[in-house]
């Protein structure tokens, strides 16, 4: 069996979440690191030295692609960093790449970072992680497409808190509604957190202070029927995690961080999802391991995240327009 050769980008607490969803796999080793700053890179050194001791340790991503043979890499750096790193990783020759959300922060980012990946034949594949999540991926699966709640029409989502960024955590909640709808976003409008009028483009620090970015209210039409519609902040509420009710023709589902109920006329049934050995982060990365292996397509692709940016930018175009409609995709200039 081949040991695929991996590598992170990015040292700190999520970095290290990617590292450990390599551990103990008998296809799969961490050999080299990147990042920065050297005191993240001796910190990540020092966590994982017992696992993988002989880490090769870079501060400059090419250096580590031109030296280390790697097939698989994962990017767990700042919100607005991802685009360079994934390409020259594809360019330089990666089998797969997890990437952290958001994808990109614009459209000429995404839209490089998924065209090199097809080019190269490289699987891109981007960490919303509720895609990795037990809960979400049976109530999506098992209970919404086998028709448990008939057809869906509307899907309410809420995300508040100080967090509630449109880009940092907005992205979530914005593919978990996508995700649920199962189809392509056809229109947006919204309207952006007083204070952020002219906010026409990301202009934010990676996802640090939630004052670079704003939170925002959205509307989101579906190719199929369905209609998406974000609550995202105020931030001055209280934090709620990601939360959505998804309304169909012979009940509604609840779904948030505290688990999964279904209402129907007469009941109400909590969801009961299927236990996993790995779930989140490390899943995701566990699951571009064995889709190199063994072939398959992502949970969470690049083409997805992709219009999850398309729909973000679409926000921030209909506040610009006035709060007037915006049809997706986007224009490219």
């Amino acid at each position: 069996m081949e040991t695929l050769r991996a590598a992170v980008i990015g040292c700190r607490g999520v970095g290290r979440a990617h590292a450990s969803g390599l551990v103990d796999l008998p296809n799969a080793e961490l050999v080299a690191a990147c990042d920065l700053l050297q005191p993240a890179l001796d910190g990540f050194q020092e966590d994982w030295k017992d696992t993988w001791p002989n880490l090769g340790l870079y501060t400059n991503h090419r250096e580590m692609l031109e030296k280390e043979n790697l097939d698989i890499v994962t990017v767990a750096t700042s919100d607005h960093r991802h685009a360079d790193l994934v390409v020259d990783a594809s360019n330089a020759g990666a089998k797969g790449i997890f990437c952290e959300k958001p994808m990109a922060t614009n459209l000429a980012d995404a839209d490089r970072m998924v065209e090199t990946a097809e080019r190269n034949g490289t699987i891109l594949s981007i960490d919303h992680t509720r895609r990795f999540t037990p809960i979400w991926r049976h109530t999506k699966e098992e209970v919404i497409d086998a028709g448990e709640i008939g057809t869906v029409h509307n899907i309410i989502g809420t995300l508040n808190g100080p967090r509630a960024m449109l880009f940092r955590n907005g992205t979530h909640m914005i593919d978990a509604i996508y995700y649920i709808a199962d189809s392509d976003p056809e229109w947006v409008s919204a309207e952006l957190e007083d204070g952020y009028e002219d906010y026409t483009e990301y202009r934010g620090d990676g996802g640090h202070d939630p004052k670079t970015e704003p939170s925002a209210h959205g509307y989101i039409h579906f190719a199929n029927g369905v209609r998406g519609y974000y609550a995202g902040g105020p931030k001055t509420a209280i934090w709620s995690g990601v939360r959505l009710e998804i309304v169909g023709t012979t009940g509604y589902i609840l779904i948030g961080n505290h688990g999964s109920t279904i209402y129907r006329e007469d009941t109400v049934e909590t969801i009961e999802a299927p236990k996993w050995e790995v779930e989140g982060i490390p899943a995701g990365v566990r699951e571009l391991v064995q889709l190199i292996s063994e072939g398959g397509e992502p949970k969470s692709p690049a083409r997805a995240a992709l219009n999850v940016v398309e729909i973000m930018i679409g926000f921030l175009e209909s506040q610009r327009q006035g709060n007037g409609k915006v049809t997706l995709p986007n224009p490219r200039t």
